[in-house]
């Protein structure tokens, strides 16, 4: 008699292996270009949750294909064509700035396939959009973020925006934060305008030190933040600097040097103060893997923009029907992340948790963690 029920859970086995699938997610990520250190650490985290996540419980089993973006915008929206068209996803990961990410939803948008952007933070990102999601802050709440902590915490009263005029996350934090700081009362002193690119900024930092205030607000990508704030010290403009997320990896670091101490920034994980026990879970298996127990933010986005698209496909009844997958996104509830708690509104919102950092000693340190 036992034989025959081993044999019957033999094919039980067989049959239900025999049935399962594989099922396809896109990653539209930078991987080289100027952003390729935001998009290598991201589909680092994606990759590893994948790993520690291969299969949906019903069985299938999920495949990540990647396309490189390069950090183009005609890149982002063609490889979206691509993933959707030939590669038949049921949905995409990407791109990690929002001036791409908004190109890959247009066309997703129109294929009902979902997005689940992991750090594309432009307010209006999802607006009219149905298929547009994020697990990172907007730039309303982090420009906020800056102001409060800024005003409030540090005393400061006066302050210069650089604003890089060619992106729509630099232009949506400087509106951002200088609405909540000249509400704190204080004063913006000038706003300065430069674009992606840019390498000389002798002019610029001239003219903060002239208008001497007391903190500068730079919401820039690290490129171009690095340079300047290198370009600053030559001066000797030792003023406090803050930034958002732009400048939350180690390349910011790494190009700054000694030029980045004491530079303040906004960030959505520290993995010294991990937010969750998956967050610890997932630090353990990185550490294994890596043998580096500190995890990048973006590598921890990445992780739960991954592990938030799995979560909806399994509360599917077709984890392929990708209308199902976007509605249960956006159903999204308190869910225990890698990098923190994540509600997702109707909207395809994120509500979560920030923190702020400082770099001390070559090293982004933590110093304290805001709630919505």
């Amino acid at each position: 008699m036992r034989f025959f029920r081993t044999l019957l859970s033999l094919a039980v086995l067989m049959a239900t292996s025999a049935l399962a699938k594989e099922i396809n997610i896109g990653l539209i990520l930078p991987m080289s270009g100027t952003l390729a250190g935001y998009g290598q650490v991201a589909y680092e985290g994606a990759e590893l949750a994948n790993a520690l996540q291969p299969k949906l419980k019903n069985g299938d089993s999920v495949k990540l294909i990647l396309v490189d973006t390069k950090g183009d915008k005609v890149e982002s929206a063609n490889a979206a064509t691509r993933l959707i068209t030939s590669d038949k996803v049921v949905g995409i990961i990407g791109e990690m700035i929002s001036t791409n990410t908004a190109q890959i939803i247009s066309i997703a948008d129109k294929k009902q396939i979902p997005v689940i952007a992991p750090a594309a933070t432009n307010d209006k990102l999802t607006e009219n959009r149905v298929f547009a999601n994020r697990v990172c802050f907007s730039d309303s709440f982090q420009g906020t973020v800056v102001a409060n902590y800024a005003a409030k915490d540090l005393g400061l009263k006066t302050a210069v925006i650089v604003t890089d005029q060619a992106q729509v996350y630099s232009l949506g934090l400087s509106k951002a934060f200088t609405q909540a700081f000249v509400k704190n009362g204080g004063k913006v002193l000038k706003e300065i305008r430069i674009s992606s690119g840019d390498k000389d900024f002798k002019a610029v930092v001239a003219q903060v030190k002239a208008l001497n205030p007391d903190f500068v607000f730079l919401p820039l990508y690290h490129t171009e933040a690095s340079m300047m704030t290198r370009q600053a010290k030559q001066i000797d403009l030792n003023k406090p600097f803050f930034s958002g997320d732009g400048v939350a990896n180690q390349t910011f670091i790494d190009l700054g040097g000694e030029a980045v101490e004491g530079y303040m920034f906004t960030d959505f994980f520290d993995h010294s103060a991990p937010p969750t026990n998956k967050s610890k879970d997932f630090i353990a298996a990185y550490e294994k893997k890596t043998g580096k127990k500190e995890v990048n933010s973006f590598v921890t986005l990445g992780a739960d923009a991954y592990n938030v698209m799995v979560d909806a496909m399994n509360r599917c009844a077709n984890p392929e029907d990708s209308v199902c997958i976007n509605t249960e996104i956006r159903k999204t509830s308190n869910y225990e992340g890698v990098s923190g708690f994540i509600s997702i509104d109707d909207k395809g919102n994120a509500t979560r948790s920030a923190v702020i950092k400082e770099i001390k000693g070559g090293k982004a340190v933590y110093k304290s963690t805001v709630n919505p």
